[in-house]
């Protein structure tokens, strides 16, 4: 998406939230040693639903998109009242980049990227996000994110207008997201909070049970 128009301003008032995940069966391989397949799965589905029923009952949010390669997640996001955008996109950025479309289209002046694997989010965590990105708005378009607690990812990516900057999703993505924000000069915001915690290692998956009871299914 071509970059917006200087004068372009942050508008927060119908924010999208968009839930890629890949697959209940393909995510989350890393925890293979210490989860099973069926766990796994378990896990991932777990995530999903406490993600979509966050974003369902954020008061802040007008809708949301899974894109999806599964047309199980699919099921599970129609299910709790979201859109399944079954999406054979070549990548990751490229998939939230067609959501983001399809939200546009639906008539959204800003998208929150929220990937489905947050075992702390909530829909009072979601509407805190947006409280904060609403105050850190100006008269520029605005970048909002919450790294993860490791520091070089991003946990959730908050955009006004939605295609202020592209998704830079994968390795080093808080750092291409500043990066990006700088370019499109756009105000730039860095949150913290429970959203800053995700389930990628054997160590996350210890700390997210012990902050929130076990996830194993």
């Amino acid at each position: 998406m071509r970059g917006v128009e200087p004068t372009a301003r942050a508008d927060l008032s119908r924010t999208w939230a968009l839930v890629p995940i890949r697959g209940l069966e393909s995510a989350k391989s890393r925890l293979g040693e210490d989860l099973d397949a069926e766990e796994r799965v378990e896990l991932v589905t777990g995530l999903l639903r406490r993600t979509l029923i966050a974003t369902r009952d954020a008061r802040r949010v007008a809708g949301t998109i899974v894109v999806t390669m599964d047309p199980d997640a699919a099921g599970i996001a129609q299910e709790l009242r979201a859109i399944g955008l079954v999406e054979r996109a070549p990548g990751l950025n490229q998939a939230i980049e067609a959501a983001r479309s399809v939200a546009v289209a639906r008539g959204a002046t800003a998208v929150l990227v929220l990937p489905a694997d947050l075992p702390s989010v909530s829909a009072a965590a979601v509407d805190e996000l947006l409280e904060a990105g609403a105050r850190a708005a100006g008269r520029r378009a605005l970048v909002a994110m919450v790294p993860d607690r490791h520091g070089p990812g991003t946990n959730a990516l908050l955009v006004s207008p939605p295609g202020a900057i592209d998704p830079a999703f994968g390795e080093q993505s808080h750092a291409a997201h500043v990066a990006r924000a700088a370019a499109a000069g756009a105000s730039l915001a860095e949150l913290d909070g429970p959203l800053s915690l995700d389930v990628d290692t054997p160590a996350d998956l210890v700390e997210a049970e012990a902050a929130m009871g076990s996830l194993r299914g």
